[in-house]
């Protein structure tokens, strides 16, 4: 494992400092609650403008999918190269033990033997061993008129629970339409949908695949998946962070 798959010692120490601030256990609550949660103002506008700044640099990319061609929906997006970019590396590493306790919890829950180490190296270590050594951060790209249809951003056998996605553009300013959605699917019920709004800089923590809702006789597993609506004007940029690796 080397140093840019986790990020730069100073941009994790700035990230976890970042991190520190939020009320996990109100964060883990609503997470298990509902299977999202929000990071109010995770990043600056101008970190925002940064970041999404990166899409027209091939050099920062390994790979560039345009939705259309393989039925993802219309718009496109860029799986980032390691090294990462310091900031999304630091937040990478820093957020993976917060949400990774809740992954425990709700594994155990769901009676799923799986449990994940504290750090993100020791996870990806994991990934690594099973063939998963593609990095999957990624920067997606809407304009007038695209949208992703719902989805899980599984990439392989190893899998982990939750992921976070940061909206980079301002919601009536840089883009209209465009919501983030997340639908939940429960045995014989019919599904549930969750629209999150958000603002530039805010960043939602998500379950990726499933989560344990309880029920009368002990907690069972719901299936989710998570999409974004119509644009209806302008440009929306978001920065997936997905913990796992890619085959």
């Amino acid at each position: 494992m080397t140093i840019h798959s986790i990020g730069s010692k100073a941009a994790v120490r700035s990230a976890e400092t970042r991190v520190a601030g939020y009320d996990w256990q109100a964060l883990a609550e609503e997470m298990s609650g509902y299977g999202c949660a929000v990071m109010e103002k995770l990043l600056t506008p101008q970190e925002c403008r940064e970041i999404a700044g990166f899409y027209p640099d091939e050099s920062h990319f390994r790979s560039h999918v345009h939705m259309a061609r393989h039925g993802f929906g219309k718009g496109e997006y860029r799986y980032f190269r390691y090294p990462l970019p310091e900031l999304i590396g630091g937040l990478r590493t820093a957020l993976y033990p917060r949400l990774a306790a809740v992954a425990n919890e709700w594994n155990e829950r769901m009676g799923i033997a799986q449990r994940y180490p504290d750090e993100h190296a020791a996870f990806l270590e994991q990934c690594h061993e099973q063939g998963q050594t593609r990095p999957t951060p990624l920067l997606l790209q809407y304009g007038p008129g695209d949208f992703n249809c719902l989805h899980q951003d599984l990439y392989g056998d190893l899998a982990f629970p939750l992921q976070v996605a940061i909206l980079l553009s301002e919601p009536g300013k840089d883009f209209t339409g465009g919501e983030f959605v997340l639908t939940e699917q429960r045995p014989r019920m019919q599904s549930r949908a969750e629209v999150v709004p958000l603002r530039q800089g805010d960043a939602v923590a998500f379950a990726v695949h499933n989560r344990p809702v309880q029920g009368s006789k002990g907690s069972y597993r719901v299936n989710l998946r998570h999409g974004v609506s119509r644009l209806r004007s302008g440009t929306r940029h978001t920065v997936g962070i997905i913990f796992h690796d890619a085959k």
